[in-house]
């Protein structure tokens, strides 16, 4: 399982990725979700995915051997105009190779290969735009209803980040609002697990603004983890009372 998140702000981008892939509890590896391209001072893009690792694998070095062939390039990362674009032709190249992959597995493929990818970035000249691109290849983008995409083991992490987001927050609250977010997501499911990517995109820096893993004995995420539990249980005593006896 996986756990990734990416979150639009006034300011920028943020993004969050764990590192965990398992086939079982007796096979727990550790493996890049969070992949970024840029040209300084042009375009900065980067992609976060979930699913079978095979698929996103492919995907992912598919979308690296466009940045090196020329016969491709009018197709890559780095080539197209918008951003629209490099999440149609991220979704394509989604779509076919899950199609291929089951295609060649027969039966046996059927719903065994499927991946799905959260896509952030910025061109100059466009705002920075963050989409969720499905398996069927089709996306959503990110908007002010719709402010932050999760892919993975969402249903933990999710309610923390719809209480704590606030679209004007600074880059620091929003990376301490998603190692919440994380933390919840840990201490609930074995299948997401440290280290964990973290990633600021500032409007218009076009690079990494802050890029971090987050490691196991990573004080700053300990200390996090701990007041976070610390202060939910003091919320939780500081609530009223609940009592059998009905008053009159």
């Amino acid at each position: 399982m996986t756990y990734c998140v990416g979150m639009v702000l006034e300011k920028g981008l943020v993004l969050m990725s764990d590192t965990r892939t398992n086939s079982g509890v007796d096979n727990i590896s550790v493996f890049k979700k969070m992949f970024t391209w840029s040209v300084p001072g042009e375009r900065i893009i980067s992609i976060m995915t979930a699913g079978n690792l095979a698929t996103t694998q492919s995907v992912v070095s598919q979308l690296e051997e466009r940045t090196k062939a020329p016969e491709d390039r009018q197709h890559g990362l780095l080539e197209l105009p918008t951003m629209f674009q490099v999440a149609v032709e991220t979704g394509k190249l989604l779509r076919e190779t899950i199609e291929q992959t089951q295609d060649a597995n027969g039966t046996r493929g059927k719903g065994r290969f499927t991946a799905s990818i959260i896509l952030a970035g910025q061109i100059a000249g466009m705002e920075p735009r963050l989409f969720m691109i499905y398996p069927e290849g089709n996306f959503i983008e990110a908007s002010f209803d719709t402010p932050f995409f999760q892919i993975g083991e969402t249903k933990y992490g999710r309610p923390i980040i719809l209480r704590g987001y606030d679209r004007t927050m600074n880059f620091e609250d929003a990376a301490k609002l998603l190692m919440v977010s994380f933390d919840s997501t840990l201490k609930a499911n074995l299948s997401v697990g440290m280290p964990l990517d973290l990633m600021v995109i500032e409007r218009d820096a076009f690079a990494a603004t802050h890029e971090r893993r987050i490691e196991h004995d990573d004080p700053y995420f300990d200390a996090i983890s701990t007041r976070w539990g610390d202060a939910l249980r003091s919320a939780f005593h500081s609530l009223p009372d609940y009592s059998f006896e009905t008053s009159e």
